[in-house]
């Protein structure tokens, strides 16, 4: 899209979305927080609108506020928010009711939250059409299939009669897109919509939005912390910080002129693929002298079983026959779309979950059938940071309870001690000391994911796992946590199993790159070498999708 002659065509009355001189306050113990401060922003019918920002800076706020679901400690004390030329402060929830999902739809920031886990995944996708009585049961069945294929499941007809606990995050968030286009509404809030898939998923999910834009003429307003897909995906960038409007414009203009020093500073962060040449130069030294490797893996094999569909499938192969290694002081990244068994293959390397064949060597010990205590001892050097931080926080722990957890569950120091480790773990990971008293509701997505990191390194593990560890970050906060990682992997010489959708980061952060389609290892190089002469079709059409920007 990212087309300025188009946005000139378009009347100026055309406005279905206006905000004007938003104002939101939280009220968060006995304090005041100006999250949002004179917002303004306007969405015309077919534009795609894109916010920008670091985790934290009011981009979400400003969705639940036009979706009337923020927060119960939150209020807007002053502006504007109009749709299709009506208010929208003080509306009714009878008439919220009608607007939520027919002609205003959401695609919420985390999965996990969104999705209700005692029910299936496909009577959630169909829930708007039924309740908007656009089908009836059976033809809403039939369409919440359609949707999920569209968003780039396979097996839907199975994939439907799952739970949402049978999905991966970046299958929840494909539902989750499905339900939102499922009555086809006017305006499509996205918040972080694609941060959980991989690119060639994303590509599909934006070239399907692109097209409700172009010939329904839906309007669409992006909250992404993705630089790559703004700038070449929106017609409209709107850059916020510390809950205020910084800078705004045509993509075109924004991206490539910014006004805003804060702008440039975004731009500059943004990781982009040819940073595989600086990577390997700052490694090559260090993984030429590594000895045994620290993590093996021999035809690993994991067989779910699936709930019988139209097809008539009974089992799901996640992980399929992969035989790798990471060698000590190594990132190896594993990549592939989502569904394809990254997530699975990194819970069976931490015994998080039995391999249904297949052997994982950990410093040279078989512990595929380990347990007990000789695996509880085991799992100080080697830790797991998850895709999901709103999965694996507890929501009634402090921010400094929930770091010092592991140093308390192998009675590690004193209370003195451990909060000073909490103090110098949540510095290290740009986390505020003002925060470890709080709890995890009261933090941004990406402000979790730090406390997650901080958590993993509490003990001083030796080998750690990163499943789509920087997905929710904003594009600064990455590369302060990946030269955080970086700096503790040469220090300590930490090895990393680094799962994740993002060939830009593992541009920046992998000395090795393992491609996996359907729970097979298609193809295993190092980076520089997989990234500029990939030997397979499915390891270019990976690279090819990437974005201009960040290529």
């Amino acid at each position: 899209m990212n087309n300025d002659d188009a946005i000139a065509r378009r009347d100026e009355n055309d406005v279905i979305l206006r905000v004007e001189g938003l104002r939101v306050v939280y009220q968060i113990g006995d304090r005041e927080v100006d999250a949002v401060r004179g917002v303004s922003l306007t969405v015309r019918r077919g534009e795609v609108v894109a916010i920008v920002g670091e985790s934290g800076s009011g981009k979400s706020t400003v969705a639940q506020t036009i979706m009337n679901l923020l927060a119960p400690n939150a209020e807007v004390t002053d502006g504007v928010v109009e749709f299709d030329g009506e208010s929208l402060r003080g509306l009714s929830e009878a008439r919220w009711r009608q607007l939520r999902g027919r002609v205003m739809g959401l695609v919420p920031q985390d999965p996990a939250l969104s999705l209700n886990p005692v029910r299936r995944v496909g009577a959630q996708v169909a829930e708007p059409l039924i309740v908007h009585g656009l089908a009836h049961k059976r033809a809403a069945q039939d369409k919440a299939v359609e949707l999920l294929d569209m968003a780039g499941l396979t097996y839907p007809a199975e994939r439907a009669k799952q739970y949402p606990h049978q999905f991966s995050g970046g299958m929840k968030q494909r539902a989750l897109i499905a339900g939102a286009l499922a009555a086809e509404p006017a305006l499509i809030i996205a918040d972080e919509p694609t941060s959980a898939l991989d690119v060639t998923v994303q590509k599909q999910i934006l070239d399907h939005l692109a097209h409700l834009a172009e010939e329904l003429g839906t309007a669409i307003l992006l909250i992404t912390h993705d630089l790559g897909m703004a700038a070449e995906r929106a017609d409209t960038v709107v850059v916020m910080r510390q809950g205020e409007v910084v800078d705004a414009g045509p993509a075109g203009e924004v991206m490539v002129a910014p006004t805003h020093e804060y702008t440039r500073a975004l731009i500059d962060a943004a990781p982009r693929l040819h940073a595989h040449e600086r990577r390997a130069a700052a490694t090559a030294e260090r993984i030429a002298f590594a000895g045994r490797p620290i993590v093996e893996v021999e035809g690993l094999t994991k067989v779910f079983p699936l709930p019988r569909g139209e097809g008539g499938r009974k089992t799901l192969t996640a992980v399929d026959g992969v035989t790798l290694d990471v060698r000590r002081g190594e990132t190896l990244a594993v990549v592939g779309e989502s569904g394809s068994g990254k997530s699975t293959l990194a819970r069976l390397v931490l015994r998080l979950d039995d391999p249904t064949s297949g052997t994982v060597r950990f410093d040279g010990e078989d512990i595929t059938k380990l347990g007990g205590e000789r695996l509880r001892q085991l799992r100080r050097r080697f830790q797991m940071v998850y895709q999901s931080p709103f999965d694996s926080l507890n929501p009634r722990m402090t921010i400094e309870q929930l770091i010092t957890e592991p140093l308390l569950s192998f009675g590690e120091g004193d209370r003195a001690s451990r909060a000073a480790r909490a103090r110098d773990l949540a510095d290290q990971t740009a986390l505020p000391s003002g925060m470890l008293d709080r709890y995890p509701d009261e933090l941004s997505g990406g402000q979790r994911q730090r406390v997650a990191i901080a958590r993993a390194l509490a003990l001083d593990p030796e080998f750690i796992v990163l499943d789509e560890a920087v997905s929710a970050l904003d594009v600064s906060v990455q590369a302060q946590i990946l030269r955080l990682l970086d700096e503790l992997q040469r220090e300590r010489e930490l090895s990393y199993l680094f799962i994740t959708h993002d060939l830009g980061v593992v541009a920046e952060s992998a000395d090795r790159v393992a491609v996996l389609k359907h729970g097979g290892l298609v193809e295993w190089d190092e980076t520089g070498r997989l990234f500029t002469a990939p030997r397979e079709e499915y390891t270019r059409m990976l690279i090819d999708a990437v974005p201009a920007f960040t290529a």
